[in-house]
């Protein structure tokens, strides 16, 4: 059934309703099947609806998911699901269908499969192509054991174009694992898939034939109908070899539409009566069923709540000033090109990818890759710009520190989503990256206070000939404006941005970093008012190089240094201030605050912070705190 409105009361789901666990799921006929999955489907445009998350994904793989759980013994039988965008589904069908309402907030379901939710979570994701590996982990795991079982990753055409993805097939194959990978093929990861895989994947499908199997497990080829549901947008490759997937050495099977729960709990059923590493290839559509999500795939990738209060945008997101600043840049340089592991939307390069289409390079789920390439352009004499999300960084670091530092490569990092992240949790934090980075030798790091300074420090790292990264957060900014000239930055320079209580001796110096400093300024106003001490704030600008002259400056009237920054302590900004004081030999007490040594479950971004004491009246609260031990303990 197609529907066009996302309802707004829960719809009558009665055959749903009776499976609270997938032993209940497989007491039904092949012939209620169709029933289950439409009503799950239903059930899972009103859910999204109410909570917001992931949309088309998990529209795509209704069919798939009732398949699997009714043809595997879950949970002895272990699924993985790449990635995690598609898990609502799996979600409700295993217990947790009433709470899918919560997904995504404080206290509700993760936005992800996570081990500590619930048995049938066989292994916690986020990061894209990481369920093959981990799949092969577990059967090789059972076998040793002595307690075989069936083991089935679910991975997306997308997430197969991750390096990771084939080390983990071509090691299977090496292995013998009795593995089963199913290929949910969309043609899709957030945007359009891109590349040599995509094209394969294009011509397999285009052949007219699919490589079936019998009940007994055997295998034949036979005619698949043309379905007209995917946008095909590839050159077919012609004269490509006969199947990848063979070659590498798994059993094949396919094309299968996955949209036939039947034929899909068939193809399983077969599966089971084979062994070794097998892969079954299903053609998916993102956004299956509901029309406004099959017309436009990429907006529905993701919803808000249908009855969420509606949000005047007073100011541009951060992604929307990096995107307008690559665009003004290259107009003036045209040694500038881009690059993007598979972010373009997300990263805000959609114009520029248009305006530049020649200096515009999506590299798909491929992080490591984006940044040696771009290592590759700079040896050149270009300047390369990698737009990347913090938490997808970290997937590149050995080519970081190998390929661009070491090399001393004039790279520019564009860091997004900084910090928390708030809704998708713990997987999607760039908590991390000042430690990371500031460890390694050659990189510049920067942290913008507002939006114009976010500007002006990616064309300050853009014209500084070595590595450097501006690191801002997800979200919009403060609707500071935002000057159209490009001014450079002296690089290592921090700024003084305001001083209460001045006519006392000792000091409180609050060194602010990045997205904290506007919530720091509201922290040491109000504290200022309500006690006798001076309290100036400092806006670091970077983390590297630390602005040691301004340190050394203020130390001497300095009663107590305070560090705020929306990253981990350890490792931190914070830790860089600590390792300056104690090299210069400045003894003075010191307060780093920032994230704690644990991992914070999904919330609103607000949310976050306040638990995490970071906003204005936390860093209040602590500032205050570290004031009283000072003064108990003075002479």
């Amino acid at each position: 059934m197609l529907y066009t409105e996302i309802p707004s009361h829960r719809p009558n789901t009665p055959l749903l309703d009776t499976i609270d666990h997938p032993q209940q799921l497989r007491l039904l006929q092949h012939s209620q099947l169709e029933q289950v999955a439409d009503e799950l489907r239903q059930f899972i445009v009103y859910a999204v609806g109410q909570s917001g998350g992931h949309f088309g994904a998990n529209l795509g793989v209704i069919e798939l998911t009732v398949a699997l759980h009714y043809c595997f013994n879950t949970p002895h039988d272990r699924l993985i699901w790449d990635v995690g965008h598609q898990a609502y589904p799996h979600k409700a069908l295993t217990g947790r269908r009433e709470q899918l309402v919560t997904i995504r907030a404080k206290d509700g379901l993760a936005a992800f499969p996570a081990r500590d939710e619930s048995e049938f979570d066989t292994f916690g994701v986020g990061h894209s192509s990481t369920a093959i590996s981990a799949g092969l982990g577990m059967s090789l795991a059972r076998r040793y054991q002595k307690q075989p079982c069936e083991v089935v990753a679910i991975v997306g055409d997308g997430a197969m174009t991750a390096g990771m993805a084939f080390e983990a097939m071509n090691d299977a194959v090496a292995h013998n694992a009795d593995l089963i990978v199913v290929l949910n093929d969309n043609d899709m990861s957030i945007s359009c898939s891109t590349g040599g895989f995509a094209k394969h994947l294009a011509a397999i499908w285009e052949r007219g034939e699919s490589i079936s199997i019998s009940k007994n497990g055997e295998a034949f080829v036979q005619p698949h109908p043309k379905w007209t549901y995917n946008s095909r947008l590839h050159q077919s490759a012609t004269d490509a070899a006969d199947n990848v997937f063979k070659a590498i050495g798994f059993d094949y099977f396919g094309p299968f539409d996955g949209h036939d729960v039947n034929q899909l709990a068939h193809v399983f059923e077969a599966l089971k009566k084979r062994s070794g590493p097998r892969l079954i290839h299903v053609y998916t559509k993102k956004g299956k069923g509901f029309a406004p999500a099959e017309a436009d795939q990429i907006k529905y990738h993701a919803i808000t709540k249908i009855n969420a209060p509606a949000v005047v945008q007073i100011a541009p997101k951060y992604s929307d000033i990096f995107g307008q600043w690559l665009c003004d840049e290259a107009a003036q340089d045209e040694r500038l090109l881009a690059v993007t592991p598979a972010m373009c939307e997300g990263s805000g390069m959609v114009t520029f990818a248009k305006q530049y289409p020649e200096r515009f390079f999506d590299v798909a789920i491929a992080e490591q890759h984006a940044v040696t390439l771009a290592a590759g352009m700079a040896c050149e004499g270009l300047k390369p710009v990698v737009a990347i999300y913090s938490t997808f960084l970290q997937r590149g670091y050995d080519q970081l520190v190998h390929d661009v530092a070491l090399q001393n490569l004039d790279v520019t990092f564009a860091i997004d989503r900084a910090g928390l992240v708030g809704e998708d949790g713990p997987t999607h934090a760039g908590a991390y990256d000042y430690a990371y980075m500031r460890t390694i030798p050659n990189m510049v790091i920067m942290a913008p206070k507002d939006e114009n300074e976010c500007r002006q420090m990616l064309h300050t790292a853009y014209l500084y000939n070595g590595p450097a990264a501006v690191r801002y957060p997800r979200g919009n900014g403060l609707g500071v404006q935002v000057h159209s000239q490009l001014t450079e930055m002296h690089i290592g320079q921090a700024e003084v941005l305001a001083v209460y209580n001045e006519q006392y001796d000792d000091y409180i110096s609050v060194l602010a970093f990045g997205s904290r400093v506007h919530a720091s300024l509201q922290a040491a106003q109000s504290f200022a008012k309500q006690h006798d001490v001076a309290v100036r704030v400092i806006n670091m600008r970077y983390v590297k190089p630390l602005d040691e002259q301004l340190i050394d400056t203020i130390a001497d009237n300095t009663a107590l240094f305070v560090t705020v920054e929306e990253h981990a302590i350890m490792g931190g900004a914070g830790s860089a201030v600590n390792e300056y004081l104690a090299k210069a030999h400045i003894v003075k007490p010191i307060c780093n605050l920032g994230l704690e040594d644990n991992f914070l479950h999904q919330a609103t971004h607000g949310q976050m912070l306040q638990q995490a004491g970071l906003d204005a009246q936390g860093i209040e609260n602590s500032i205050e705190h570290a004031w009283l031990k000072v003064i108990n303990i003075a002479p």
